[in-house]
């Protein structure tokens, strides 16, 4: 019997080593602890989580200081609420687009917290400036404009037909609905001329307030907005003094409370010392004041229309800095308040 003879393939004969091929290594692991990578997504995340959280912390912060303030102001909202305060802006406060701005929202607010504003405006760096467009110099004494014929024309053009309107349109794109008056509409002022008329030109005096067409504007939310030009009997028309008209339609209509928007910080104790703020003080003392020479120039008929007003029932007069960002908000809804408040 013949055995048969095995066959050898050529991968027998090779060595063994051939089995451990190279080609493994390729998908050798390393550990997964040895890799950087996690640890720098992990650095990544934590580093973010840091960034993101002082901002939001910052964010919470802000929101309870706003808060807060709200809450501060309930009382003052609480005690002013369906109360009429009339506000006479100009000075600075109307040259600035952001104080304007500022002064415009501040009133819509109050009035969309239940106050009942009423807006007396001057015109005072607007006029100068139409003034000089004409060739004619700004002219004042004792803090009042000289206005002559072409004066006065250009008095009434600027007040009631430019200012008075923008700022009706400011009004009411800031959320309100204002009105717009002058002295002349409904006989709302009448005026007379003044005592030093041969000096002073067509500055009148108010003889007369018919706030009959304020009362239904006031009632219904509106916020009217006066400029003050008023006629006499005759017809003529007179350039009234913004700061004496706020006095009197703030008696007029009962106003709880007139404020004055100035471009000083208030009653100064020493006029060259802006350190010496007077915060409060009634009307023997800034009659005092006044006759020792402490109040001087365009402060004079400020103080005399605040002491007028509160002679006829308004409870309290304030001479703030409409320089200030927010100083109505600040006078009327914070204890600390701004500028000098005179009392009856």
């Amino acid at each position: 019997m013949l055995l048969a003879k095995p066959q050898l393939s050529s991968s027998s004969l090779l060595p063994s080593t051939r089995v451990s091929s190279p080609a493994p290594v390729h998908h050798r692991a390393r550990p997964i602890a040895a890799s950087p990578a996690p640890q720098h997504r992990l650095r990544i995340a934590a580093t973010s989580a840091a960034a993101l959280a002082a901002p939001a912390a910052e964010a919470e912060a802000a929101a309870l200081s706003r808060v807060d303030v709200l809450s501060e102001a309930l009382p003052f909202i609480q005690r002013f609420k369906g109360k009429t305060v009339v506000v006479k802006y100009g000075g600075a406060a109307m040259k600035s687009p952001e104080l304007q701005s500022s002064v415009i929202r501040d009133l819509v607010l109050l009035s969309c917290v239940g106050l009942r504003p009423v807006l007396v405006h001057g015109g005072g760096p607007e006029i100068n400036s139409w003034l000089l467009r004409v060739g004619v110099e700004p002219q004042f004494r004792n803090g009042l404009r000289v206005t002559d014929a072409l004066t006065m024309e250009v008095v009434e053009m600027v007040l009631v037909g430019k200012v008075n309107k923008h700022l009706v349109s400011l009004i009411n794109l800031a959320g309100g609905t204002a009105v717009g008056l002058c002295g002349k509409d409904a006989r709302l002022l009448t005026a007379r001329p003044s005592p030093n008329a041969a000096a002073l030109g067509f500055v009148g005096e108010v003889s007369r307030v018919d706030a009959s067409v304020l009362h239904p504007i006031i009632a219904s939310g509106h916020i009217p907005v006066i400029a003050t030009v008023a006629a006499d009997e005759t017809g003529q028309a007179y350039n009234i003094n913004a700061d004496t008209a706020a006095g009197e339609i703030a008696a007029a209509v009962g106003a709880e409370k007139l404020l004055l928007l100035t471009d000083v910080s208030g009653i100064l104790a020493d006029r060259n010392d802006p350190g010496s703020l007077v915060k409060e003080i009634d009307i023997a003392g800034v009659r005092q004041m006044v006759a020792d020479g402490q109040v001087a120039g365009g402060m004079i008929p400020k103080v005399e229309c605040c002491v007028r007003a509160l002679a006829q029932g308004v409870h309290t007069a304030s001479i703030i800095d409409g320089r200030v960002p927010h100083s109505l908000l600040l006078e009327i809804l914070t204890d600390e308040g701004t500028g000098t408040m005179i009392t009856g």
